[in-house]
Formats: C-alpha cells, structure tokens, sequence
C-alpha cells in the first residue's frame, strides 16, 4: 500500500462507520462542492480541497517525504516529536500515524463538530436545538485549538523526513460504531450489565490491567440503562447543557470517552447515567480496525504512543 492508498482506505470506513448514512455524507460533500465553486479565485486557493472529498477535517496526510510502499507503520494515539525521533531512530519506519490531529487536521477539528448535532437528532433531540447549542460550542472550541502550536510535530517530521497522517474522526466513528454495535448485541438492562459488555471488549481488558478500565461516572451499577446513546466521535466533548435535552429525548445513559466536571455536573442534574469507557482504550479501537486493513497487506505495526494494539485479524 501507498499513503495515499491509506488515507483513502481510511476515510472510506471512516464514511462506512458514520452514523449519518452514506447517502447522507454524500449530500454533504457536494454542498460543499456547490460552494466551493462560487467562491472567488483568491478565496478557492484558501480552501482546503481535500474537504471536498473527505468529510472529516481532522483526517489527512500532514507529509510525504517519500511516497514509497508502506511495510511497517508506526501508530500512536498521540504522536509528538519525541515519537518523530523515535521513528527517526528505529530506521525502517514508512510511515508515522498518529490518532489525535495535528497541522491544518488540527487548526480545522472544530468543522467536524456538526456531525455531534445529528447524531444528538438520531436519538431524538430536534435538530434545531443540537444545531443552536453545537454552534456554541463549537466556536468555544476552535477560539481554543486557535494559539496552539499546531505545526510542532509536523515540522519535526519534514526536518527528519518522516512520512506523516493523522486519522481522527474517521477512526472515531468506527469506535463509536463498534461500542454501540456491541451495547446494542448486548442489550443491556442495568449499568452493571453494560459494564459487563464492555469489559468484553480487547482494548478495555487492556485498560483494566493498566488502571484505566471504563467506570461509572455519575449513576450507579443498579440503575436501569434506558436508552444508550455512544457519545464518541465528534471532534470532542459537546456542550455540558445538552443533557438535559438528552434525557428530555429519553437518553438514560451516555457511553464517552471522557467528561469533564462541568459536563459531570449538567450529567447528575438531568440524571443521566455516564460511562467513560476510557480515552486512549476507546481511541485505538477504530485504529486497530484500520490498523488490521494495513496489515493484511502485508504491512508490520509498531505500537507507540498510547495506542493499545489488539489485532482482529484472523
């Protein structure tokens, strides 16, 4: 496989996991086409051409020093530029792939958020009321990422000829994905009995032996699930008040990554049930399905950087 062929493979399950229908992403990619064509000469050269392919902003190839066939991949969760010269040392790394953004990936992460406003509408939050508290959190969101050192690791990267991605949302939605397929297979009753499912899962069982196994957050192991709606991709966490809505839609219990106190609070007022499932553990799930696609092609992967490597292959 080349990069490219990577990246492509990518974002196509990525798109194949999306709770948003194929058909959907397709709609939305060519309403972006439809305005990137009025736009002016100098504003179609700001644009970011690769949205117009690829829905997930947070997803892209950073840099190719050398587009050659890719037979062993180094992948972590987080890669910084300690992980750059790790790869640089080892020697015989094609190919650095981190989970979390960086670059333009990065900058850009906060246009992703809408995907939160539908997935909130799937589960019957009215989608003018996910879209108006979105767009709020959303700006808060990208005022944040805006000082950040964005560019860091990649420097590092075209400095050490490094070839480098970024796979975010896109891995997100296989996570998200494979939780609630799993929750859904389970069809648990009571907290206790989805903490059961999730104990059952590769990369939680890892999680356990380190420390960092899924916990009830707010709730307890007896209360009645209700509906269960898997909050994990998105970009990141939405804003704290939509729990309210979300029990107003009968949501009885959230699966995320993780939650802040804020959040943790607004949880408890609308008494809806979290789980943090776990950030890394939750992360490499979608990774490792997409790590597993590289590997039947023959490609060797090296585990770095808070991936917890679990391989479904056969």
């Amino acid at each position: 496989m080349k990069i490219s062929d990577i990246y492509k493979k990518a974002v196509q399950m990525g798109i194949d996991a999306d709770f948003r229908s194929n058909e959907y992403v397709a709609k939305l990619l060519e309403r972006r086409k439809q305005k990137y064509e009025k736009l002016s000469g100098h504003e179609k050269a700001e644009f970011d051409a690769e949205s117009l392919t690829n829905p997930y902003s947070d997803t892209r190839v950073l840099h190719v020093a050398d587009d050659r066939e890719i037979k062993k991949v180094m992948c972590g969760i987080d890669i910084e530029v300690g992980e750059i010269l790790l790869a640089k040392e080892l020697g015989d790394i094609d190919l650095v792939i981190s989970h979390h953004p960086m670059g333009r990936a990065l900058a850009d992460m906060h246009e992703v958020m809408e995907l939160q406003a539908d997935i909130f509408h799937q589960y019957g939050v009215p989608i003018n009321v996910g879209e108006g508290m979105m767009k709020e959190r959303t700006s808060e969101v990208a005022r944040g990422i805006n000082p950040r050192n964005h560019w860091r690791t990649v420097d590092a990267a075209k400095l050490l000829g490094i070839n480098l991605m970024c796979i975010h949302t896109a891995a997100d939605n296989i996570s998200a994905s494979f939780v609630r397929d799993a929750i859904t297979k389970g069809n648990p009753e009571r907290v206790e009995d989805l903490m059961e499912i999730l104990s059952g899962i590769g990369e939680y069982q890892q999680a356990e032996r380190l420390g960092v196994a899924p916990r009830i957050f707010t709730g307890s192991p007896e209360n009645r699930c209700g509906k269960v709606l898997v909050d994990m991709t998105g970009g990141t966490e939405g804003p704290p008040k939509i729990y309210e809505r979300m029990a107003q839609a009968g949501i009885g219990t959230v699966v995320g990554m993780h939650i802040s106190e804020d959040h943790k609070k607004e949880a408890e007022a609308a008494h809806v049930n979290v789980v943090v499932a776990g950030h890394m553990s939750s992360d490499s799930i979608g990774m490792n399905l997409i790590l597993d696609e590289i590997a039947k092609q023959g490609a060797e992967i090296v585990q770095a950087g808070g991936l917890f490597r679990v391989s479904r292959n056969k």
